[in-house]
């Protein structure tokens, strides 16, 4: 007959006793005999009631979900030979995405013979980067890849509540 250490409902222990009988206490009480750790030499075993056990568990994991924030990726495509008044419009959308908390992936994308012209787009990134200032942290400096340079924003502060 195998034997378990028993912890009883209220916290307490009550010892190595068979499995049978840690059984019996657990349905005199109406509770279930719930095995907590299996590796150990006896196995521990706990008196409770296993469907407001499993019901606690998930309430702790939906306040956990609740409290977590998400942080998104937000893209701004822009080209080398984007106006003036097009950029103040993209720049207010990247300081709202920061403002938010949000990071922001800016990428010049180039088109045709455009990409001859590799510093009109590290150009923008840069003014960029000075226009908006103490608002935000670069994360990954701007890097060519194929027709696209990409530069990936992050705000400098905390989301305010």
């Amino acid at each position: 007959m195998r034997e378990v250490r028993v912890i009883a409902d209220d916290g307490s222990q009550l010892g190595i006793i068979p499995t049978s009988e840690a059984l019996r206490l657990a349905q005199e009480k109406g509770l279930d005999l719930v095995e907590v750790a299996a590796a150990a030499d006896p196995p521990v075993c706990r008196i409770m009631d296993y469907g407001k056990f499993k019901y606690q568990q998930q309430k702790k994991q939906q306040e956990a979900r609740k409290k977590q924030t998400v942080i998104q990726v937000k893209e701004i495509k822009v080209r080398p030979k984007t106006d003036e008044h097009d950029y103040q419009t993209k720049l207010r959308h990247i300081r709202k995405f920061l403002e938010e908390g949000d990071r922001c992936k800016v990428a010049v994308f180039f088109r045709g013979r455009e990409v001859v012209h590799k510093d009109r787009g590290a150009r923008i990134l840069e003014r960029i980067v000075v226009d908006l200032g103490e608002l935000v942290k670069v994360e990954q400096e701007p890097r060519f890849e194929g027709r696209i340079m990409n530069m990936m924003l992050a705000p400098s502060v905390k989301k305010k509540v």
